[in-house]
């Protein structure tokens, strides 16, 4: 079976593009593209609005692809009572993992138990109410583990004897972000990636919003009758371009992570907690690595400055091998990634501490335009906090339509949460010159829209140019032309992990090949 949506995504996104370019005035402009602006659009696009997305860098280019990349109720929320984040975040596992089975999987997570720790039964207890507060149906339930006999307990120190194991889920989350625009976009969306908002003003009961390519300095403005601010850590720095006084209880948290070679032969998680209250992940990652993480630091600065620290680094190699058998050192790194947390702050005394819940202020003074700002949130809760926003402006949007995002499949989806195996079998049937290797990841990237990135290829020669791990210049082209690809970062490392395996030279030649389509574009702009 073929799905042929690149014609769908081709016209909808000239639609949007004439629309911005005609002076049309729009119902919704959204600061922002990581994972809450983008969601946000989308749930607007659907629900018949005229909106436009404005991102100044590529989209997930900051905290929306520096997570754990986890699809949690976080575990150690309980401890801290948010009872309702936890639930409404467990609900939202089982939500997307229908929403986006392709980029979304369950894991499995063991949790060493030690004297350190609180009580076995406590522990136990706490376990039971994750498995039960948000409804759990698909994925399986905790049970106890003898780790002096089961392969998890194999790369563990001998005196970590038993343990837990639960489940949570496992997301690609700068794709995650890149689906939500792709849909919105599809939905008639204006998505505008590396332009940034300078300002905006209220005027006549329309917000007027003055925005800068950043390629050329070329200016436009936009007309809205809302305004989002979903800048994340620059959140602040929106509300001063809005003529917005910056609201004091925003506090800026840095976690970092680090990627080394595989560290264990199976497919399990561990969850490890710290001497300092901390928690650590061990996850298995693009299949010959293990990601470590994460920090938790207060950040002062800019953010697009941010990198992990040695402090950072020495800390997070510590803290697994207090738990491995085999330490784990700063040069086993072979990759590392930080970002900012926007949070809201709730007086926490400690950046672990601080809560991960949601927090939206509305400024609409009587006659005026609207204001939404978004402070904090998890990525699990993206679509939560999205349905939220929309019912803080539903007041001043008349005609606006229903939820709809909880029973909709993100673009490529749109198969079975346990199906992608079987995708993977059909895409090979229908393209047999594919390594089970590639066929797998493309699955893992675009589920049921691979063919579209396929075409009618019938060899790898077909495909063009191979800059390495099979990343060929048709899959280039497509996500240029389909997800906002300019600059090989954006490729590489957010929309997939390729960076890690493809060679400084199939990097270059990528590089050299993305400014020429980049340079081809601008004359025929001209």
């Amino acid at each position: 079976m073929r799905f042929g949506f690149g014609k769908l995504a081709t016209a909808s996104r000239e639609h949007s593009v004439s629309a911005a370019g005609n002076g049309q005035v729009q119902d919704l402009l959204v600061i922002g593209g990581g994972v809450n602006g983008c969601g946000i659009a989308r749930d607007a696009a659907g629900r018949g609005l005229a909106v436009t997305l404005v991102e100044k860098g590529d989209l997930a280019g900051a905290t929306s692809s520096a997570s754990t990349k986890l699809i949690h109720g976080g575990l150690r929320y309980l401890e801290h009572r948010e009872f309702r984040l936890v639930r409404e975040a467990l609900i939202e596992r089982e939500v997307l993992l229908r929403a986006a089975p392709h980029i979304v999987w369950p894991l499995r997570f063991v949790l060493p138990h030690h004297k350190g720790l609180r009580p076995w039964p406590v522990l136990r207890l706490g376990l039971f109410l994750y498995d039960h507060l948000g409804g759990r149906r698909i994925l399986p339930p905790t049970r106890t583990l003898d780790l002096r006999r089961d392969p998890a307990g194999a790369p563990l120190q001998p005196q970590y004897r038993r343990g837990f194991e639960y489940s949570d889920c496992w997301v690609e989350d700068a794709r995650l972000v890149v689906l939500n625009a792709r849909d919105a976009a599809d939905r008639g969306a204006t998505v505008l990636t590396r332009m940034r908002c300078l300002a905006a003003r209220r005027e006549d009961g329309l917000w007027r919003a003055t925005l800068r390519d950043e390629a050329n300095g070329a200016t436009r403005e936009v007309t809205a009758r809302a305004l989002v601010n979903a800048a994340g850590p620059w959140v602040g720095e929106m509300l001063g371009a809005a003529g917005q006084n910056a609201p004091a209880r925003v506090r800026l948290v840095k976690g970092s992570h680090i990627v080394t070679r595989r560290l264990y032969g199976h497919d399990r998680c561990y969850i490890f907690q710290n001497a300092d209250g901390r928690i650590c992940f061990a996850i298995p990652y693009e299949e010959d690595f293990t990601l470590i993480g994460t920090t938790d630091e207060e950040f002062a600065g800019d953010p697009a400055g941010v990198a992990i620290s040695e402090g950072e680094t020495a800390y997070l190699c510590r803290a697994v091998s207090d738990y491995f058998r085999q330490a784990v050192t700063p040069a086993d790194v072979v990759w590392s990634y930080a970002g900012v947390r926007p949070l809201y702050d709730d007086g926490a005394s400690r950046a672990q501490e601080a809560t991960r819940d949601y927090v939206l202020t509305l400024d609409a003074p009587e006659g005026g335009a609207p204001l939404l700002s978004v402070f904090g949130g998890k990525i699990t809760t993206y679509r939560r906090l999205a349905e939220a926003a929309m019912a803080r402006l539903a007041p001043h949007l008349p005609g606006l339509g229903a939820p709809w995002t909880a029973g909709a499949a993100l673009p490529g989806g749109d198969f079975p949460w346990d199906g992608a195996p079987r995708l993977v079998a059909d895409l090979r049937a229908r393209y047999p010159f594919l390594a089970p290797a590639l066929a797998r990841r493309l699955v893992r990237q675009y589920g049921t829209r691979a063919d579209a990135v396929l075409g009618e290829a019938r060899s790898m020669a077909a495909l063009g140019r191979d800059f390495g791990a099979g990343l060929t210049e048709r899959e280039v082209a497509w996500q240029m032309r389909e997800e906002w690809v300019r600059e090989p970062a954006d490729l590489l490392w957010r929309r997939s992990k390729l960076g890690l395996r493809i060679d400084a030279a199939g990097q270059a030649a990528l590089a050299g090949y993305l400014a020429g389509a980049a340079e081809r574009a601008g004359r025929a702009a001209e």
